[in-house]
């Protein structure tokens, strides 16, 4: 896969984790389409570095296989954690 391809892999995959993140968030999330698809780009390299924690591949295993179920839970996990972060930031602006 090219460049071009991972990138575009990376913001459907974002999208997918940041909608999903946003779906099992409780309350209104003040955020839109776009911002949900970064925060689940970042998310899911969040995701990465907690799998690495773990005893996972990290983010090197997030580059090179981003359509596993792992990833994609794993990205979730650390979109929710940015989304709470970035929520707390938001409130405070």
């Amino acid at each position: 896969m090219g460049l071009l391809g991972l990138i575009i892999s990376w913001i459907i995959i974002g999208a997918i984790i940041g909608l999903l993140a946003r779906a099992i968030m409780p309350g209104k999330q003040g955020m839109g389409l776009g911002m949900s698809i970064i925060l689940g780009v970042i998310g899911a390299i969040v995701g990465g570095f907690i799998g690495g924690l773990l005893g996972g591949d990290g983010v090197s295993g997030i580059m090179n296989n981003p359509w596993s179920v792992g990833t994609i839970l794993l990205g979730i996990v650390g979109a929710i954690i940015v989304m709470v972060i970035y929520g707390f930031l938001a409130k405070r602006a």
